[in-house]
Order: C-alpha cells, then structure tokens, then sequence
C-alpha cells in the first residue's frame, strides 16, 4: 500500500502545481475585465496636447499590480519595434509591461504641427498615457533608451512622485556631451579619408546625398549602433518606419552627433534632484560615453550603473544577456525593496 499511496501524494501535488500554474497563467495574460473584446493588449490611448486630441499606439504584456514597465523608444520618432527583445525576457520574469509608439511615431497619430516637438510636450504625454494604464508611485517603472533616456529623465524630474524606479538605457544627460565624445573620441576611430569625406557631405548639409548613408552604415552604425552582423528585424522596421521629420528637427540628419532641438539640451547639473532607484546603462562601443553613464549613476541619490562590455548603443540586442540580466535584476531588487 505504501508504494501506490506515494504515487496518489504525488501525483496530487504535481496536479495541484500545474492547476497553480495553469491559473496564475490565465491571470496573468487576461486583461480585460468587462468582457471587452480581445486586441492582444494593444490600446489606442487618447492624448491631449495644445493643439487638440491625438491618440498614442500601446500594446500591453501581462498582468501584474506589482511591476508594470513603460518602455520609452528613442529616435525622436523612431517605433517600439526595435524594443520588442524585452518581450520574453520581461514575460518569463512575469513583469507587466508596455510598448508605446510616442506621438508622431508610425503606429500612433502623426499630425503636423511641429510645435508638437518638444521634450516638455512629450513629458506631459507620457504622464497621460501613466494614468491611463493604471500606473503609480507602487508600480511604475520607465525604461528609456537614447532619446527615450532623456524623455524618462525628463519626465521623473517633474513626475518622480508617481514612479518606483527609472532605468536609462545608452543616454548621457548632456547633448553637446554627447557630441564632444562623437568629435573627440569615436570620429577619430574612423579611417581619416572616411572621417574627412563624412564632414565635407556636412559641411555643404549634403544629409540626403546617399554616399552619406553609405559611409555612415558601415562605418559608425555598424560599430556603435548595433554590432550584430546581421541587425534584428525588430530594428529594421524600426528604421523603415521612422519620421524623418521629427527626427531631424530635434535630433538633425544622424546619430554622428546631435544638432536639432536638442543640440544644448543639458541636466546634468540636475540629476541630484532625482530620488528614486535608478539604473544607468552604458556599453563599450556605445555613442555614449560610458564612463559619463557610470558618472550618472552617482550623481543620482540612489544610482546603479550596468556595464556591458561587448554592447553599442543598442545592446539590449548586441550583448543581450548582459544587459537583460542586469535591468531585470534591477527590477527585482527595487520589488523586493533590496535596492
């Protein structure tokens, strides 16, 4: 009798995991409460601006009151595409998370009004689109990459009070920073003759000539964008949806420094005031200065940095597992109150 009531108490402790698991599963993937029709998460979230009403592009993942992450894409007005790597990643550790096309983006509204784009604009968007995901000061995260960055350290300088914890990924807090390290240190990593054909295409604003796309692919995206030899599809859409538009009116024509809107933007000087945990991300081969990352994370009061020694300016894709590894235990450790 021994052996069979044995293989009864497992076989009921086995079934009683899977029903645990079957049901925590089935919570965590429904959200829909008021028998809506299913979209796979996405929502069409209404945005006022000065101008009038414009609905933003969100697709959600997962249910979880504790941690829900709102994933910020950099450009100016590139798309959440090149973010969806944080999919199996966030799910498996069983985080709610959010992709989010800003304003302008392709998924989302686009009107015209360049008035539109300003870094104080978009803060007050991303507060709006907080509220209306049911995020507060218990749960909710900001995750921003490049651009993203400083629209998530924007945005906690003036809405701190409604987040747990904001992660910067790849973005220094200085523009002309930003711009002294592409001139002083990552330009001359290049062949001169390249170097010096690159700025005379500059020096006659020549950006839509397409020999300056061909110098600038190979030459410094493929070495401080995105190392991987073949670039992710996620990233590709990405870039065949961008607003050029937007992007070089506050960036300018590339990543090879910055001189849009956004040449003088600087709050260095300001990061004190941030109180919340923080993570700061800087990688070897990024167009940010990794050492000024490390920098950051100090001068926040509550700052990590996370180094990824074979990453570019995208390494959530180019040294992944470092990357992902860090932020999610970041993640936990704010949760846990570890941090």
């Amino acid at each position: 009798m021994r052996p069979t009531l044995l293989l009864l108490t497992i076989l009921l402790t086995v079934s009683c995991k899977n029903e645990t698991k079957t049901e925590s599963l089935s919570d965590y993937f429904t959200y829909n409460k008021n028998d809506e029709v299913e979209s796979a998460g996405v929502k069409m979230i209404p945005i006022k601006t000065p101008i009038g009403e414009f609905k933003v592009w969100t697709k959600r993942f997962g249910d979880n009151p504790k941690i829900k992450i709102l994933l910020l894409h950099g450009g100016p007005a590139m798309t959440h595409e090149y973010m969806e790597c944080f999919e199996t990643f966030f799910q498996r550790q069983s985080f709610e998370f959010y992709e989010y096309d800003q304003l302008g983006s392709y998924y989302s509204d686009q009107p015209k009004d360049s008035s539109l784009w300003t870094t104080e604009r978009f803060v007050e968007e991303v507060e709006q689109v907080r509220k209306a995901i049911g995020a507060d000061s218990s749960n909710f995260y900001v995750l921003g990459n490049s651009w993203g960055g400083i629209l998530a350290m924007e945005y906690t300088l003036k809405y701190q009070k409604n987040m747990k914890a904001l992660l910067v990924a790849n973005m220094v807090a200085s523009a002309p920073e930003y711009g002294k390290y592409a001139d002083e240190v990552l330009a001359k990593q290049m062949k001169p003759e390249i170097l010096a054909e690159i700025r005379a295409l500059e020096a006659k604003k020549d950006f839509n000539n397409p020999r300056y796309m061909e110098l600038l692919i190979p030459n410094f995206y493929k070495q401080h964008l995105c190392r991987l030899k073949e670039w992710p599809n996620g990233l590709n859409r990405a870039n065949k949806h961008i607003n050029g538009e937007i992007y070089t009116l506050m960036q300018g024509p590339s990543e090879f420094g910055i001189s849009g809107r956004l040449a003088k933007w600087d709050i260095k000087n300001r990061l004190h005031e941030i109180k919340i945990p923080t993570l700061m991300i800087g990688a070897k081969y990024d167009t940010m200065d990794p050492k000024a990352m490390e920098k950051q994370s100090k001068l926040v009061q509550n700052g990590r940095f996370l180094y990824c020694p074979n990453g570019s300016h995208l390494a959530m894709w180019d040294d992944q597992q470092v990357f992902m590894a860090g932020v999610i235990q970041f993640i936990n450790d704010v949760n846990s109150e570890k941090f």
